[in-house]
């Protein structure tokens, strides 16, 4: 990489990133506004063991309550606190909402996920004026339409724009130049950067490499000793060397796997528990194959045990398929060469990987194939019978033996940021 040219490219883009503030709990206030004078979270379900705060408003903030933590760990922190239910159609609907809004401004809108979006308005500013402007046009607009605020964070880069908006909410404009990141990155904490997490400040940590400045400064081989070719794309990060594009609105990434899991209402403790859960997700992984008119011949397992530790595993079927009853068959293969009961089990997961588009999985034969196709026509008319019905209308007669375990994957999901590599 030719780091001087790469620099002077990033000088002359103008990247936003706009994150809006609180964006569960904001939701949940507008739509209550007798809730709106108290601390507020929301957090998953206790009964399904989802049981942590996912938001918080700018009020529960100031009695300690953070993201991640334990709902009776908030309490403990704010007796006070006005816990919530997730209503994730209604964030969806207000994300897409505030990117129509970013639409006015340019179509290289990239989203990270369902509350964060980078936005390059560089030939924009010819039309609206500078990036600040913009910003601060946008942040208004987000404000007085949507009854929700954003910071927003303007930079040469799509590192420093995300790091500008954390540096001051709610509903505030961060400006980072190349003149003055030096002067405003440089004196941060290493861990306020873009992937770098607990574990990797720990290690620069141990390094003597506490603020983004030490990581800058530092020499790229030395930190590629200590933490692979990460440290290197680290140390770009920090010297404001990002040149990774902000993608177009109608970028369609390559699907690499579909996979779903689900955290239990209580422990598996049986192979006939693995059993049922192992075919309420496979038939939610194959619908998803279906729908986006993919096959896969990997089938992968994530087992999560009652004391959190953590093992993944995965096999190769000899075809590929979209259908959940062969999924769900070579997932309890593996998961029988796999695991031994030693602990019980808190969360299962299961992915395809290996994928293509379902028109390019060969030649067909005259003996297995008649079968599999026959088995494929039937799941695709069950996908009708469900869109029209609901997800219970058509179930299989095994998950009938606990009704705690037959859930829809698709309604539990979580959503979670995108990677910021495409």
């Amino acid at each position: 990489m030719d780091l001087k040219g790469t620099a002077i490219l990033n000088m002359t883009r103008v990247i936003l990133h706009s994150d809006l503030n609180n964006f569960y709990a904001s939701v949940e206030c507008l739509y209550n506004p007798e809730i709106r004078s108290h601390p507020v979270a929301v957090c998953g379900s206790q009964s399904t063991r989802h049981g942590i705060v996912l938001a918080k408003n700018n009020i529960a903030k100031q009695f300690g309550v953070k993201t991640g933590e334990a709902i009776w760990e908030a309490r403990s922190k704010c007796p006070g606190l006005v816990v919530v239910r997730p209503n994730y159609m209604q964030y969806l609907r207000f994300s897409m909402l505030a990117r129509k809004i970013y639409e006015n401004y340019t179509n290289l809108i990239e989203a990270f996920g369902i509350d964060e979006n980078w936005l390059d308005v560089t030939e924009s500013t010819r039309l609206f004026g500078s990036g600040e402007k913009i910003a601060d046009e946008i942040r208004r607009r987000i404000r007085y339409e949507l009854g929700v605020t954003a910071s927003v964070g303007v930079s040469f880069n799509k590192v420093f724009a995300k790091l500008g908006s954390d540096m001051k909410k709610p509903d505030a404009t961060t400006v980072i130049s190349p003149d003055n990141y030096k002067e405003k990155v440089w004196g941060l904490p290493a861990s306020d950067m873009i992937y770098v997490g607990p574990s990797t400040r720990r290690k620069l940590a141990a390094v003597g490499i506490n603020t983004i400045g030490d990581l800058a400064c530092a020499p790229p081989g030395f930190l590629e000793k200590h933490l692979g070719q990460w440290g290197r794309t680290l140390w770009i990060f920090a010297n404001g060397y990002d040149d990774s594009p902000v993608t177009r609105l109608d970028f369609q990434p390559c699907v690499k796997g579909v996979g779903n899991s689900l955290t239990t209402p209580r422990d598996l403790c049986t192979d006939e528990d693995v059993r049922i859960l192992t075919y309420v997700l496979a038939d939610s992984v194959a619908e998803r194959l279906r729908r986006h008119h993919l096959k896969g011949r990997t089938v992968q397992i994530c087992i999560r045990s009652s004391d959190l530790a953590f093992i993944e595993r995965q096999g190769q079927l000899s075809h590929y398929t979209c259908t959940s009853s062969e999924i769900a068959e070579k997932a309890l293969e593996i998961f029988a060469n796999s695991w031994d009961w030693s602990k019980n089990i808190r969360m299962l997961g299961i992915r395809v990987t290996n994928v293509v588009a379902e028109n390019e999985c060969g030649q067909l034969s005259f003996f297995d194939d008649e079968k599999r196709l026959r088995r494929e026509q039937l799941e695709n008319s069950i996908d009708r019978i469900r869109s029209r019905f609901g997800h219970y209308s058509v179930q299989r007669a095994v998950l009938l033996k606990s009704g705690e375990l037959n859930a829809n994957p698709v309604e539990e999901n979580v959503i979670h940021p995108v990677s910021f590599f495409r």
